[in-house]
């Protein structure tokens, strides 16, 4: 009575649907391992950030030395 030839349950009208789910779910996938939100949210904090912060914080983790720190704050507020 019903016969399916090679189409199946997925066959017709509903097969554009399977592969647009396929696509939109890869582009989901490719977002997330790109962790695009959170890089732009670092660099919109950085650009933020003031000069002097940002000498305080290269200080801070050892990027420079006591002596290069007070050389480039004077310069920076004079």
């Amino acid at each position: 009575m019903w016969e399916w030839y090679g189409t199946g349950m997925m066959g017709g009208g509903f097969m554009w649907l399977f592969w647009i789910l396929i696509i939109f779910v890869i582009v989901l996938l490719i977002r997330a391992a790109r962790g695009n939100s959170s890089s732009n949210e670092q660099r919109a904090n950085q650009q933020r950030e003031t000069p002097l912060e940002i000498l305080e914080k290269r200080y801070a983790r050892g990027e420079i030395d006591e002596e290069e720190f007070q050389r480039r704050k004077k310069e920076l507020s004079g």
